[in-house]
């Protein structure tokens, strides 16, 4: 039945998209479990689980409306690829004609225009997810040698509406993110996370007879508490309203051993595959702060630039650089990453406590991705193939156009400063600012040389020492290389006898 395949991929699950605004007997739509894609980077088993079961309860939801559907188990035949599968499925119905909503993803989208040489007429669509667009990017920084996020974030904010007051910005200013760096006092405990419980039992025991590569663990897949549909994300940010946005925006960027989860809402997985949409996410957080005068404005503007700011314009900016910018590597560096970022065993506090939690649950909030695992991946002279490969199998809500953004140019500097403005790194100080790893490691964050020295300390100054050629001229980092040249000669050799020790015995640490 129909003459039209629609293809739906695992991360645009929007109900609220145009093309389900009626039923069509000549269309079908089509939903693909393939191998490569829960395979291309070794994924987390809850990624995989929580994807495979929202993609069959989101096509589910369709068919009871009508909507005709053919939807591909990833147990269903041994054709490994999401193109080859979806000619086949279109050849055995006699389908040449194919739409499809365009993919986030550079690769998919090439491999996908393969279609129009094998015999198929195909056709894009917007996936009616996103705020801003790659007109509106281009537009905004046309003849501009610099893109600034800030520049980005006001314009949409204008645009929008979202937190202001006619023309000018509520509260009288654009940006709040220098009261957001609180670490939690030591008897301050977040409440438990609210989570939802959904059995993906089914989905669990497919992925796993599919002997897909995956990393990480699922304790009981009959108590999911990922959300995989929608009501269940918008139950987690209603009850994330109420009791988290208030400390969010002080403790946004604190490292505890306390709580996984923080204050942070946890939506970017629902988010990330389209069940809810940011525009949406971002009106309700205003709502809320409207009608609830004691909620922080650094909370709901910190909240809102992260979704209207930052994940917009990464976003752009990944359609903006590819495909050259994934293989960026401004410093060269060529090194494996540790064993220990797959398993966590390692005795620096902060590192096992931020790969332990991500591979119990999938996630870690943005500091520790930025200045834990980041931040070491970057001292340590790490590839970045090798790293954009973790964090884009680890994390449940990680897709390439938002990760590679993120890892390649935020956290590792490798597009030689294009999105950030400066290297990210930090000594073990920032960690002992921002919260209590420091307390139970193993290691001492005040000494540099030592055999108990915190690793990050000789590492910091290394990088700087081993990378002044590339980082000398760079404004924001004057008051480093002055600290550097202030220490004698004997100080200096330790610390390169010190760090060349420690990337010597990497794995030992």
């Amino acid at each position: 039945m129909g003459n039209t395949l629609r293809l739906i991929l695992g991360d645009q699950l929007n109900a609220h998209h145009s093309w389900f605004s009626t039923v069509n007997n000549h269309i079908t739509f089509v939903m693909i479990e393939s191998r490569e894609e829960g395979s291309y980077a070794p994924h987390h088993i809850q990624k995989v689980t929580g994807i495979f079961s929202a993609m069959r309860q989101f096509a589910q939801s369709l068919q009871s409306l009508g909507h005709h559907f053919h939807y591909h188990n990833i147990l269903d035949g041994n054709e490994p690829n999401l193109r080859t599968i979806l000619a086949s499925i279109a050849r055995k119905k006699g389908v040449v004609k194919i739409e499809m909503q365009e993919p986030d993803e550079w690769r998919l989208r090439e491999d996908l225009e393969k279609l129009r040489g094998e015999g198929f007429e195909i056709s894009w669509c917007s996936s009616e997810h996103f705020i801003s667009s790659n007109a509106e990017f281009r537009g905004l920084f046309e003849g501009k040698k610099t893109f600034l996020m800030e520049t980005f974030y006001r314009a949409l904010r204008k645009r929008t509406g979202l937190l202001m007051d006619g023309k000018q910005p509520v509260g009288g200013k654009w940006n709040y993110d220098a009261q957001n760096r609180k670490k939690l006092p030591k008897d301050h405990l977040p409440p438990p996370p609210f989570v939802p419980s959904t059995d993906v039992s089914k989905a669990y025991a497919d992925a796993i007879a599919a002997k897909l590569p995956t990393i990480g663990k699922l304790e009981d897949p009959s108590h999911f508490y990922w959300p995989t549909t929608p009501s269940q994300a918008w139950e987690i940010f209603d009850h994330w309203l109420q009791y988290g946005l208030h400390s969010f925006g002080d403790y946004q960027d604190a490292l505890t051993t306390k709580s996984w989860s923080l204050y942070h809402s946890r939506i970017s997985f629902a988010l990330n595959t389209k069940m809810i949409q940011p525009l949406e996410v971002c009106q309700r957080v205003e709502t809320y702060y409207r009608t609830n005068p004691e909620v922080p404005l650094n909370a709901v503007e910190g909240f809102i630039r992260q979704i209207l700011g930052w994940r917009e314009f990464m976003r752009c900016v990944y359609w903006h650089r590819m495909p050259e910018f994934a293989s960026e590597n401004f410093f060269e560096f060529d090194r494996k990453l540790p064993q220990w970022f797959w398993n966590g065993e390692t005795k620096m506090k902060c590192l096992s406590h931020t790969i332990g939690q991500s591979l119990n649950h999938g996630y870690a909030h943005h500091i520790q991705r930025l200045m834990v695992t980041g931040n070491f991946a970057l001292l340590a002279g790490i590839d970045p193939d090798e790293v954009d490969l973790w964090y884009l199998g680890i994390y449940i809500d990680a897709f390439e156009w938002v990760e590679i953004t993120n890892t390649r140019g935020m956290s590792q500097y490798a597009d030689g400063g294009w999105i950030a403005t400066k290297p990210y790194v930090s000594s073990a100080n920032y960690m002992k600012k921002m919260g209590d790893y420091c307390d139970q490691c193993h290691y001492n964050p005040k000494t540099k040389t030592d055999d108990d020295s915190c690793p990050f300390n000789a590492l910091y100054w290394n990088f700087f020492d081993s990378q002044r050629d590339k980082l000398h001229s760079n404004f924001r980092l004057g008051m480093v290389y002055r600290t550097y040249d202030k220490m004698n000669a004997t100080v200096k050799a330790g610390i390169r006898e010190k760090a060349q020790s420690l990337l010597n015995n990497i794995n030992e640490l």
